[in-house]
């Protein structure tokens, strides 16, 4: 074998851009033969390993494989006959070329070099496992291993292990975790720190929390990615106060923490709206003098949103210097979870003015501000960008659309983006069902229940509070409380506060008010707000002022500062002609000092949203419309019509509580 090669046609193929790194202390041996109109370039063993790992890492196949049909074209090139030394070099190169083909994907071409190859050693064998692992090709990765150790030439080593361990991230390979375990155990690698964080990590994603705590406290030596590992893991699976309680024992220990344990320590402060926590961490990002990198501010920002202090996030925003999309969709999340729906949608708007490159995240997070009284054309607007940008396949993307259109009104649409989904996960299925709950169509949205089960798609909380609330509105009380069972005694799920109020109301608004006072009695945890609202909700739908007033005293107790019981007392004893009651609850409530929220109506015209309120002459065409409002009024009572539920008195006020 050559210790050295002289290549012509490779040279059009190597990037420029691979001159500096190939070469970083001296110039390639470039030499222009007269009978050639090519140069030739001088490259040894290692020039050429470093240039097909870069190949494989750059995605740059056609170069590696030019390299490949050289040594095809010139055997006696790479294939060595009695010098060790050359053996060595050509191995070198032959687990190179593995590596590039292994990069690169082309599983065929990287298992017919490696069946061609005269000689293999661990690093072979390891190329060929995480070739196949890496690609998706888990059973062949496995394979691969079992003839390694069946071989008897080749041993694993710790890089085997890691390999192996990085790809079991789900459940199903939880048993191959445990024998890797018992592997590491039985050959000698239980002290080594790389194998060890896998274990962690592998133990973690495949949901075996306890067994990956144990690996983490039995190490021997323990060094940052350890720390950080075990860290991220518990973050990963909502352990937010395990997580910052180990932070804090790390801190107090010789181990530094990286850029990456503040990130997962900032995410547990986020996960527990630990305000207080997350400021500590910002202070100590200062001191190190690492809180401008953009990875930290996005998730600085991302902390302070989760607390509610979105100033606090526009301030880092504003301030920042370097901002990705990362920084982009996470303080446009920040305002839409806090409110600013109004900010949230300018903020979008702004970015895409802007030429900012317009990314699913963002598009899914603008989709979540729509309600009821945003405009309907600005979310076709959204919805035929994420066409021209080609996210028809984001399920993000098509939840936020469903959801948007359901709350605009246009429940058909809705539909048929689920129905032209590709790929449907649970979000997907909720969305719809959420869908036709919202627009009081109970019996599509149960219909849909069968269907997602049917598919395999395993029900929710969230599920169940879409169809205890469509049950509600259609009157299927058996329904109802068969689906409240079968929450609990099917699928494990321990029912919120919300489905308890769900079925309140769904027995309320059915007239079965005292079977819902008995369902809120025997509950396994004591009734809240929601409980009660909704008890008093179905009183004010009945009428009936006896539950009624009970549902308002124990709402009152929850919420002392809340107008909702005395307006809905108020309501329900005008509906009775109980004028009296109703003037001492309208005086009770003012004396207290609680005041009633202010009712908004809007309609959308022109693609503009137009708000109003009780007695408003803010808007633009206010007088116009008095007037017109005046003469309606005026046919109305030449017709004979006369206003209910309120006093003569409050006739002449315009005041009115209903």
């Amino acid at each position: 074998m050559k210790s050295q090669w002289i290549f012509t046609s490779l040279i059009p193929h190597i990037p420029s851009c691979f001159s500096s790194i190939l070469f970083p202390f001296k110039t390639p041996k470039l030499y222009q033969f007269p009978s050639s109109n090519l140069p030739k370039l001088f490259l040894n063993h290692l020039d050429l390993s470093l240039l097909l790992s870069l190949s494989g890492k750059q995605g740059f196949f056609l170069l590696g494989s030019s390299i490949h049909a050289f040594f095809i074209k010139n055997p006696e090139n790479i294939y060595p006959i009695e010098d060790f030394k050359d053996s060595n070099n050509a191995l070198v190169v032959w687990n190179s070329l593995l590596g590039m083909y292994s990069r690169c994907g082309t599983l065929t071409d990287l298992t017919k070099l490696f069946d061609e190859m005269p000689m293999r050693d661990t690093i072979s064998w390891n190329t060929m496992v995480s070739g196949f692992l890496r690609n998706g090709k888990f059973d062949e990765g496995f394979a691969y291993f079992k003839q390694m150790r069946k071989s008897g030439i080749c041993w694993f080593d710790q890089a085997t292990l890691t390999t192996i361990l990085s790809a079991c991230d789900r459940v199903k390979f939880y048993h191959v975790v445990k024998i890797m375990h018992g592997l590491v155990f039985s050959n000698g690698y239980e002290k080594e720190i790389s194998v060890g964080n896998s274990l962690i990590t592998s133990y973690f994603r495949c949901g075996c929390l306890s067994s990956g705590r144990q690996v983490f406290d039995e190490m021997f030596e323990r060094n940052v990615i350890t720390w950080t590992a075990m860290i991220s893991s518990l973050v990963q699976n909502e352990l937010y106060e395990e997580s910052l309680e180990l932070f804090n024992q790390m801190r107090s220990g010789p181990v530094c923490p990286n850029s990456l344990t503040y990130l997962s320590s900032l995410m547990a402060c986020s996960g527990l709206q630990a305000l207080t926590g997350g400021r500590q961490i910002h202070s100590l990002l200062w001191k190190l003098g690492i809180q401008s990198e953009v990875c930290i501010e996005s998730s600085l920002m991302d902390m302070y949103s989760k607390c509610g202090q979105v100033n606090d996030a526009w301030k880092i925003f504003e301030s920042a210097q370097d901002l990705d999309e990362v920084s982009m969709t996470v303080i446009l999340m920040g305002l839409a979870q806090n409110g600013f729906k109004e900010e949230a949608k300018r903020f979008f708007m702004k970015l895409f003015e802007s030429g900012i490159e317009i990314d699913p995240n963002m598009l899914s997070a603008v989709l979540g501000v729509f309600s009821e009284d945003t405009s309907l054309s600005l979310g076709k607007q959204i919805h035929s960008l994420s066409i021209k940008r080609n996210f028809g396949f984001n399920s993000y993307v098509n939840n936020g659309l469903i959801n948007m259109y359901s709350k605009c009104g246009d429940l058909e649409e809705s539909a048929k983006v689920f129905s032209r989904m590709s790929q449907r996960n649970s979000i997907s299925w909720n969305s719809m069902i959420a869908a036709f709950a919202r627009h009081g169509d109970g019996c599509r949205a149960l219909q849909l229940y069968e269907e997602m089960r049917s598919d395999g798609i395993a029900p929710t909380d969230i599920t169940f509070l879409s169809l205890l609330h469509a049950c509600s509105h259609v009157g299927l009380v058996e329904k109802g409380m068969e689906l409240l069972k079968s929450m609990t005694d099917v699928y494990g799920i321990i029912p919120r506060a919300e489905h308890y109020a769900c079925v309140v109301d769904m027995l309320g608004r059915a007239g079965l008010l005292n079977e819902a006072k008995t369902f809120i009695e025997g509950l396994p945890v004591k009734a809240d707000m929601l409980v009660w609202q909704a008890l008093l909700g179905a009183c004010s739908i009945r009428g009936d002022p006896e539950i009624g007033k009970y549902a308002a005293n124990q709402l009152i107790l929850e919420t002392p500062e809340s107008p909702v019981p005395y307006v809905s007392m108020a309501n329900i004893y005008s509906s009775r002609g109980k004028w009296k009651e109703r003037a001492r609850t309208i005086k009770r409530m003012k004396e207290i000092g609680v005041s009633k929220e202010i009712g908004i109506s809007w309609i959308e015209i022109e693609k503009e949203v137009h708000s109003f309120v009780v007695q408003d002459r803010m808007h633009p065409q206010a007088e116009l419309m008095y007037g017109i409002l005046e003469e309606l009024l005026e046919l109305m009572l030449e017709e004979g019509y006369v206003p209910g539920n309120v006093t003569p008195t409050e006739c002449q006020t315009g005041i009115c509580l209903t």
